[in-house]
């Protein structure tokens, strides 16, 4: 039996999936392939049909975004480990090996090193920041980070059943830093290991347009909801909503006085989308306060001790 089951989420990836699943076919370990058709187009159902490596797929009827891909085929896992690659990304022959052999006993999940087209680095990990934002990494060097990279990381399954699974309502964007910190709560370690993955950032999505502020900020304080200090959840929770009430008159006056400082033009200062970040959480409150109880049932180390070693790194 393969440990690990690597499970590969897919919308429209006609144009990259072809390259993943030849890097996965090339892996010097065993390992099952799931791929996740999310309501796939018929150019990347072809793929999925065609290509030699005949990936087994797990065909939902409708996008339930990355979490809910990831979700889905949790149900059906039942090696030791599920690793996330994101249909945009190639890892090298050597990555699942060195994977796992990076996974101690009281690893909880094991993050990759994602390689930009242009030889940069993306990410070796998640930080956390003293506002609550996950931010990539980019340290060669980084040996304990905060969290994964969900684009292409190891998860051990019974830890990730064990505090709660993949939070579905979250769509796309901080289910891997959320999934992180609840790791961390109930007492387990992640890791990085040193071993390349090439991930055309963005192939599948837009970054920078209204859809992706709009997930991530409201991931981010669904997150911090459920895992954060109450103080920490409130303090960012109120910042927002003053500062979406600020925007409009901020505006106004960057109009009546020329030299004024102008709002940013980036969708996320938008006060629209911003009210309807805040309805998100309005009507996912009931959501959150079940399972901001559920972590806190789950958890053997504190929020605050926790946050006050990471917050800021």
């Amino acid at each position: 039996m393969p440990a690990t089951t690597v499970v590969v989420v897919t919308w429209r990836g006609a144009a990259h999936l072809g390259d993943c699943l030849d890097g996965l076919a090339a892996q010097t370990r065993p390992h099952r392939t799931l791929v996740v058709d999310n309501a796939a187009d018929d150019a990347t159902r072809r793929i999925l049909a065609e290509h030699p490596s005949a990936p087994e797929v797990l065909r939902l009827g409708a996008n339930t975004g990355y979490a809910g891909g990831i979700a889905a085929a949790l149900e059906v896992v039942d090696t030791e480990f599920v690793a996330w690659l994101n249909d945009d990304a190639v890892p090298q022959p050597g990555w699942l090996a060195d994977l796992e052999a990076a996974a101690g006993p009281t690893t909880g999940a094991v993050t990759s090193r994602l390689i930009r087209p242009d030889g940069t680095v993306q990410s070796t990990g998640v930080g956390l920041t003293a506002d609550g934002h996950g931010h990539d990494l980019t340290d060669r060097t980084t040996t304990t980070p905060f969290g994964f990279c969900g684009g292409a990381a190891l998860v051990r399954t019974r830890a990730l059943r064990d505090v709660g699974g993949v939070p579905t309502e979250f769509f796309c964007y901080y289910e891997d830093t959320d999934t992180s910190w609840r790791l961390r709560l109930a007492g387990w370690d992640i890791a990085v290991a040193e071993t390349d993955v090439h991930h055309r950032h963005g192939a599948s999505t837009r970054p920078g347009s209204a859809a992706f502020h709009r997930w991530n900020e409201r991931n981010r304080l669904l997150m911090l909801l459920r895992c954060a200090p109450t103080g920490v959840a409130l303090r960012e929770l109120a910042r927002f909503a003053a500062l979406t009430a600020l925007l409009p008159l901020r505006s106004l006056t960057a109009q009546l006085r020329p030299r004024h400082p102008d709002v940013p033009d980036a969708a996320n200062f938008d006060p629209r989308l911003r009210l309807r970040v805040l309805a998100d959480l309005t009507r996912r409150s009931g959501w959150v306060r079940r399972t901001r109880r559920d972590v806190t049932r789950r958890s053997t180390v504190g929020r605050g001790s926790l946050w006050r070693r990471w917050a800021g790194g």
